[in-house]
């Protein structure tokens, strides 16, 4: 059959085609072979490829078991039918899934891999009620942000370091009970070997070097992506001197943030 080169971002679908068919060969695996494995025709596994199909949910998550991706393809499974995601952030979320090491600050909100579905919810009741988008719309965005934190879980364990400004501690979503449990969970997460969690102290004051997210993926190919967001668009940086620079002031940021230990008292008192 004729190989039909695609460009990935022409479309959610030609990416997908595009990863799954890397994939795949990264695995010396046919069109064939990969459709035996996963329990699909090898003309399904060729019309996705091709982008002329829509993969399924569990065809992704199939995919992703015996290609051993991270849950990379079941998280672009999402972008082809979720559009009320920050645009952006499903490209960010697919990096994400493979990064050998994830370092974060978040501004105001505990971040989604380290959130509980409760506080998620509340996240997402509220855009509802604001008519942002609608409940389908909410429900598709709690399922992919579970698929995201699967990675937490993931073999072999990605290193992880958060810094979270102290407004992320102080601000009650969904409700004092709510926050309680998203607090014990912050503390939950912090005692794995392979999780760092600081907080940078509302007396960093001016000293504080982002004013927004700011995430730093390093690769298994020892590339360094960076990615950052306003309120309508998230973006993902794969210059090395641009995320070098961010990586700079993130080194700086985690050496002015209150220490594990200390970190750890300030989310136990809230």
């Amino acid at each position: 059959m004729r190989r039909t080169d695609l460009d990935p971002t022409s479309s959610p679908a030609a990416a997908f085609g595009v990863q799954l068919r890397r994939s795949r060969e990264a695995k010396g695996l046919t069109q064939v072979g990969l459709a035996e494995l996963i329990g699909y025709s090898d003309t399904l596994v060729s019309s996705i490829e091709r982008a002329t199909r829509n993969p399924t949910q569990p065809f992704a998550i199939q995919a992703d078991n015996v290609l051993e991706t991270g849950g990379t393809l079941e998280l672009m499974f999402w972008n082809l039918s979720n559009t009320s995601l920050l645009e952006g952030f499903p490209e960010y979320a697919a990096q994400e899934a493979k990064a050998v090491e994830i370092r974060h600050f978040e501004l105001g909100v505990v971040p989604g891999l380290l959130q509980t579905q409760e506080y998620a919810a509340a996240f997402a009741a509220a855009a509802v009620r604001r008519g942002r988008i609608t409940q389908e719309q909410a429900d598709d965005r709690l399922n992919f942000l579970l698929t995201r934190q699967k990675l937490l879980d993931r073999k072999p364990l990605p290193w992880l370091h958060f810094v979270l400004d102290e407004g992320c501690l102080r601000r009650p979503v969904g409700g004092q009970k709510a926050m309680s449990r998203q607090l014990r969970h912050l503390e939950e997460l912090a005692s794995r070997p392979n999780l760092t969690i600081q907080i940078a102290p509302y007396s960093l004051a001016e000293e504080l070097p982002f004013t927004m997210v700011v995430t730093l993926l390093s690769m298994a190919d020892r590339s360094l992506l960076a990615y950052s967001e306003c309120q309508l668009r998230g973006f993902l940086v794969r210059q090395s001197e641009t995320a070098r620079v961010l990586e700079r002031d993130y080194h700086q940021l985690a050496v002015e943030a209150l220490p594990k230990a200390a970190s750890l008292e300030m989310i136990r008192q809230a």
